[in-house]
C-alpha cells in the first residue's frame, strides 16, 4: 500500500513543470491583449469593420434580410449572431447593431431600424425584443459576392459552422465610416470622410499608383461628420492625413439672428460629432447659472424631426459675438477629435495615412476581383462543359433515344453515353436528366445561343485574369457606380483658417479712456463713463488719485489694440489694451510695474496704440517717430517694434540729461510738427528724417534757445483739415490752420505758436485736432472737461487764446487728449441733467471771471494779428 501511494506521487511529481511566474504573467498578457486586438477591438483595414460587426452584418444576410425584404425582430438578428458566431454578451451585439443604424453615429448607415433607436441627446434604444432590422442598400454592396469565393472563411466558435474573415467591400469604409476602439495598449479613432471624396482619391490611386499624399488630399479635404459642423484649420486634417494622428477642431454652426428689432440670438442648427446635445444645453444652463457665462437669458431646445434648432437668448446689454466665443470656449459646441488611425494589416496593428488605407483597400479588391473572376470562370466553363454535352446529343439524337431506350437502367444508358460518344459522367447526367421539352426546334436553339455566350464570356473572363488593367478598370466602374448610388454633398464645412481661440475673441472691442498717473497708475474706463461739458466749465471728477499724485497721460484706444509704451529712459514694451485692468472713472488703476516689467523708477512718457503686430503689409509702411525734451528726433520701421518681449527692448538711445518726451506712429509722408516750452514751433516734413535702427541716438529736430527750454510736445500731420491745437499751463489754448506754420529745415529754431504771458503760462501740449473730435483735458488736481473742438475757433499762429478750463488756485493742466465727437442727443438723461447742474455751478462760482474772458481774448487776438504782423513775420525768419 506505501508503495502504491510513493508510486502515485511519484508520478505527480514528474505531471508538475516548474515555470517563472515572471515570464508566464507576461506570456499570459500578451496573448490576452493581442486576442482583444485581433478579435474585437481594432478594425480590419480591407474593409473596416470589427470582428462584431461583420458578425452583425454576416448574420442579417444569412437571414435574407436585404433591403427589399420585410423587417426581422432584432431580438432574432442578435440570437442568430450570438448563438452562431459571436460567444459575448448580447448587449455587445445589441449595442453594435444599433451603432449601425443611427444616423448620427455612422456617416453611412448599414442598417435600417425600424422602432426607438435612441437619439442624439443620448436617448438609450428601445429594447430588442421591440425594434426590428433589416440591411441598408449599401451595406449589402459590403458583402457583394460573398458567396464567390472572393474571400476567406474559417470556422466559428464551435467548429460547427463557417464565418467570414472578412467582407468583400466595394468601397474603403474604413475611411467612408471610420471606426472606434480601445484595445490593450493601444486604441484607434478614425473619422468619417465623404464617399465621394474618397471615391475620387482612390480612382487617382489606381490612376497613378506612385501618387503622393499631397495629391491625394486635394480629393479628401478632411473629415465629414454626419452630425455635419464645421471644422477649424486645416492642419488638423491635413496632419491626420498625412501621419494618420492630428487634431481635428469642431465647432457647432450657430448663427446670430436678429428679432424685434434690437434683440439677438443665437441659433445652433448641429452639435458636433459624438456631442450628446442634452448634456450640453444642461452643462450650458449650469454655467449661465454660475455666471461664467453672461449675456444669456434663456436656453430652448427646439429640435425635431426635420433637424437640430437650438436657441439662445441674449440679453439686452450684452454682445451676442462674445456671447457664442464664451460658449465655444467653455462648452461642447466646440471639441476636439483626435485621430488616430491604427487598424490591422494581416493582423497586426499599423499606423497608416490616406495612401495607406487607400492603398490596402485598392489591393484587398484587387484580390476579390481576382478570386471572383476564377470563381465565374470555373462556374461558367462547368456550365460551358454540360452544354457541350447536350449539343452532341441534340446533334445525333436518334441515336441517343435509341441507346437509352435500349438500356436497362439509368446507370447503364449513362455508361452507353459515355461509351458511345466520348462524353463525361456529368454531360452523360445531364443529357439522362433533359427533359422532352429541350427536344423542340426552340429550346435547341437557346442552347446553342446559350453556349455561345458563355464562351465570350469565358474569353473575357481569362482576359481580365491575364490583364491587370483589365482588373484596375472593373475596380475603378465599380466605385463609379457606387459614388453614382450613395454619393452626397459635404455635410462638414471646413474653414480653412486658425482654428486657435484668441483671448480678444472674449473680449468686447469697445473704446477705452487709458489714464497713466504721474506716479505710474494706469487704468481703461469705457469711454461712456465721461461726458462732454461746455467751454468753461469747472468739469467733473476723472480720478481719485493718491495724495500728490495727478494725471500725467490720457488715451482713447480700442480694447483689441495693441500699446507700446516708451519709458523715459527710451525702453519700449508691449501690452494688449485688454490686460490693462478695468476701474471706475474715479479709481486709482493698478501700479504699471505689476503690468509689464518696468523697473520702479521709470516713468511712461509716451505711448502707441498698434492695430496689429502681425501684418507684415501694415508694419513694414509705417514707422514710430519718438522726440527727446532736448529737441532730439528719431525715425524707425515699426517692424523693428513687432517682436514683443516681457521685459522690453531698447527703443531708442539718450543722451545724458535728456529723456524720451513723446513718439507717434506715421507712414512715412507725415510732416511734423515740435513745440517748446517757450511757446515756440517748427513745422518740417518726416522725410527729411531717415530711418535708424532701434538704438540709434537720432538727429536734431529743433533747437533750443536755453538750457531752461524743453520740447512739449510732437504732432504728425497728414491731411489739409487738421489744425495746431496749443495749450498753456493755465488753461488757455486756441488752434492754428497748419498753414500758418511753413515747412522748414529741420533743426531750426522755429516760430512762436502761443503768446505766452503770465496768464498762459508756459505751453504744456500741442495736438493735431479737426472738428469731428472732441478735447478732453485733465488737470493735476485730477479735474476733467470734455468740449467739441468745433467751438473752438480758429486763430492766428501767435495769439494768446481763450481760456478752456477754469482752474482754481495754483492747479494747473496735466494732460491733454482728443476723442470722437459725441452729441447731446445720443447722453443718457441723467448725465445731461448732471451736465447743466455743472455748468450752472461754474457760472455761478466764476462770474466775475468768465463774464469778459472770451471777449478780452477776442479784442486781444485782433490787436496782435493786425498790430504784431511785423513781429509774426520776423518770427518766421528764426530758422536754421
Amino acid at each position: 500500500m506505501a508503495e502504491d501511494l510513493e508510486n502515485e506521487n511519484s508520478h505527480k511529481e514528474d505531471r508538475i513543470i516548474p515555470i517563472n511566474i515572471d515570464e508566464q504573467m507576461r506570456s499570459a498578457y500578451i496573448d490576452y491583449s493581442m486576442s482583444v486586438i485581433v478579435s474585437r477591438a481594432l478594425p480590419d483595414v480591407r474593409d473596416g469593420l470589427k470582428p462584431v460587426h461583420r458578425r452583425v452584418l454576416f448574420g442579417m444576410l444569412d437571414l435574407g434580410l436585404s433591403n427589399n425584404k420585410p423587417y426581422k425582430k432584432s431580438a432574432r438578428i442578435v440570437g442568430e449572431v450570438l448563438g452562431k458566431y459571436h460567444p459575448h454578451g448580447d448587449t455587445s451585439v445589441y449595442d453594435a447593431m444599433v451603432r449601425m443604424a443611427q444616423d448620427w453615429s455612422l456617416r453611412y448607415p448599414f442598417v435600417e431600424g425600424q422602432g426607438n433607436y435612441g437619439s442624439i441627446d443620448g436617448d438609450q434604444p428601445a429594447a430588442m425584443r421591440y425594434t426590428e432590422a433589416k440591411l441598408q442598400k449599401i451595406a449589402e454592396e459590403m458583402l457583394a459576392d460573398i458567396n464567390k469565393d472572393t474571400i476567406d472563411f474559417q470556422l466559428n466558435f464551435d467548429d460547427s459552422l463557417q464565418e467570414p474573415t472578412v467582407l468583400p467591400a466595394k468601397f474603403p469604409n474604413l475611411l467612408v465610416n471610420g471606426a472606434s476602439g480601445i484595445a490593450v495598449g493601444m486604441a484607434t479613432n478614425m473619422a468619417p470622410h465623404n464617399l465621394n471624396e474618397v471615391i475620387d482619391a482612390t480612382l487617382a490611386y489606381i490612376d497613378d499608383r506612385d501618387i503622393q499624399v499631397e495629391e491625394l488630399i486635394k480629393h479628401v479635404k478632411g473629415p465629414d461628420f454626419p452630425t455635419g459642423g464645421i471644422i477649424y484649420g486645416f492642419e488638423g486634417p491635413r496632419a491626420a492625413l498625412e501621419t494618420g494622428r492630428g487634431r481635428i477642431v469642431i465647432r457647432a454652426t450657430a448663427e446670430i439672428e436678429t428679432y424685434n428689432n434690437d434683440r439677438e440670438r443665437i441659433i445652433v442648427s448641429d452639435v458636433p460629432y459624438q456631442v450628446n446635445k442634452a448634456l450640453m444645453i444642461e452643462r450650458t444652463a449650469e454655467l449661465v447659472n454660475e455666471k461664467k457665462i453672461e449675456g444669456i437669458s434663456a436656453i430652448r431646445d427646439e429640435s425635431n424631426r426635420q433637424g437640430i434648432r437650438v436657441v439662445y437668448e441674449i440679453k439686452r446689454d450684452a454682445n451676442a459675438s462674445i456671447v457664442l466665443n464664451n460658449l465655444y470656449k467653455y462648452t461642447a459646441l466646440q471639441t476636439s477629435f483626435s485621430v488616430n488611425n491604427i487598424a490591422l494589416v494581416n493582423g497586426r496593428p499599423m499606423l497608416l495615412n490616406l495612401r495607406d488605407l487607400i492603398h490596402h483597400f485598392v489591393e484587398h479588391r484587387h484580390e476579390v476581383v481576382i478570386r471572383r473572376t476564377k470563381f465565374e470562370l470555373a462556374e461558367a466553363e462547368k456550365r460551358a462543359h454540360i452544354l457541350e454535352g447536350l449539343l452532341i446529343a441534340l446533334d445525333h439524337l436518334d441515336e441517343v433515344i435509341k441507346l437509352i431506350r435500349a438500356s436497362g437502367t439509368p446507370d447503364e444508358a449513362r455508361e452507353g453515353l459515355m461509351t458511345q460518344f466520348g462524353l463525361s459522367d456529368i454531360q452523360a447526367r445531364a443529357i439522362l436528366d433533359m427533359t422532352l421539352r429541350r427536344l423542340t426546334g426552340l429550346e435547341r436553339d437557346k442552347i446553342r445561343d446559350e453556349y455561345d455566350a458563355l464562351m465570350k464570356q469565358i474569353e473575357y473572363l481569362k482576359s481580365v485574369l491575364a490583364d491587370e488593367s483589365l482588373r484596375m478598370g472593373i475596380i475603378k466602374t465599380e466605385l463609379a457606380e457606387i459614388q453614382e448610388k450613395y454619393g452626397d454633398e459635404r455635410r462638414t464645412k471646413i474653414v480653412h483658417s486658425s482654428a486657435e481661440m484668441q483671448t480678444e475673441d472674449f473680449i468686447e472691442d469697445e473704446d477705452v479712456v487709458i489714464t497713466i498717473s504721474h506716479e505710474g497708475y494706469i487704468k481703461r474706463t469705457s469711454l461712456t463713463e465721461y461726458r462732454r461739458q461746455g467751454r468753461g466749465g469747472k468739469g467733473s471728477l476723472g480720478s481719485n488719485s493718491r495724495d500728490a499724485d495727478f494725471i500725467e497721460h490720457l488715451l482713447i484706444a480700442s480694447n483689441h489694440n495693441y500699446m507700446l509704451f516708451f519709458t523715459e529712459s527710451g525702453q519700449c514694451f508691449w501690452l494688449r489694451v485688454f490686460e490693462i485692468p478695468e476701474g471706475t472713472r474715479t479709481s486709482k488703476g493698478r501700479a504699471i510695474q505689476n503690468i509689464i516689467n518696468i523697473p520702479k523708477e521709470e516713468k511712461i512718457k509716451a505711448y502707441i496704440k498698434l492695430k496689429s503686430l502681425k501684418d507684415r503689409e501694415y508694419l513694414e509702411n509705417n514707422f514710430i517717430i519718438m522726440c527727446t525734451k532736448k529737441g532730439v528726433i528719431k525715425k524707425t520701421s515699426l517692424e523693428a517694434y513687432s517682436r514683443p518681449r516681457a521685459n522690453g527692448i531698447n527703443a531708442i538711445n539718450i543722451n545724458d540729461g535728456d529723456s524720451l518726451l513723446e513718439a507717434t506712429l506715421t507712414t512715412g509722408t507725415s510732416e511734423i510738427v515740435m513745440a517748446l516750452q517757450s511757446g515756440r514751433a517748427i513745422r518740417f516734413n518726416e522725410s527729411t528724417v531717415r530711418p535708424m535702427g532701434r538704438t540709434a541716438t537720432g538727429v536734431r529736430g529743433i533747437s533750443l534757445d536755453s538750457n531752461n527750454d524743453e520740447v512739449v510736445g510732437m504732432i504728425s500731420i497728414n491731411d489739409a483739415e487738421t489744425t495746431v491745437l496749443v495749450v498753456s499751463e493755465k488753461g488757455y489754448g486756441k488752434r492754428t490752420d497748419i498753414e500758418d506754420y511753413r515747412v522748414t529745415n529741420r533743426g531750426g529754431k522755429g516760430v512762436k505758436t502761443l503768446n505766452i504771458t503770465e496768464k498762459t503760462g508756459n505751453l504744456v501740449a500741442i495736438k493735431g485736432v479737426t472738428d469731428t473730435e472732441d478735447l478732453m483735458i485733465i488737470n493735476k488736481s485730477g479735474i476733467i472737461i470734455r468740449m467739441a473742438i468745433a467751438e473752438l475757433r480758429t486763430m492766428g499762429r501767435a495769439t494768446q487764446g481763450v481760456r478752456l478750463i477754469t482752474l482754481k488756485g495754483n492747479d494747473e493742466i496735466a494732460s491733454v487728449a482728443t476723442v470722437a465727437h459725441v452729441e447731446d442727443e445720443e447722453l443718457d438723461e441723467a448725465v445731461v441733467a448732471e451736465a447743466i447742474a455743472d455748468k450752472e455751478i461754474a457760472e455761478t462760482t466764476d462770474a466775475d471771471i468768465d463774464a469778459g474772458t472770451e471777449e478780452l481774448d477776442i479784442k486781444q487776438d485782433t490787436k496782435i494779428d493786425e498790430g504784431n504782423a511785423d513781429d509774426a513775420a520776423t518770427e518766421d525768419d528764426q530758422t536754421e
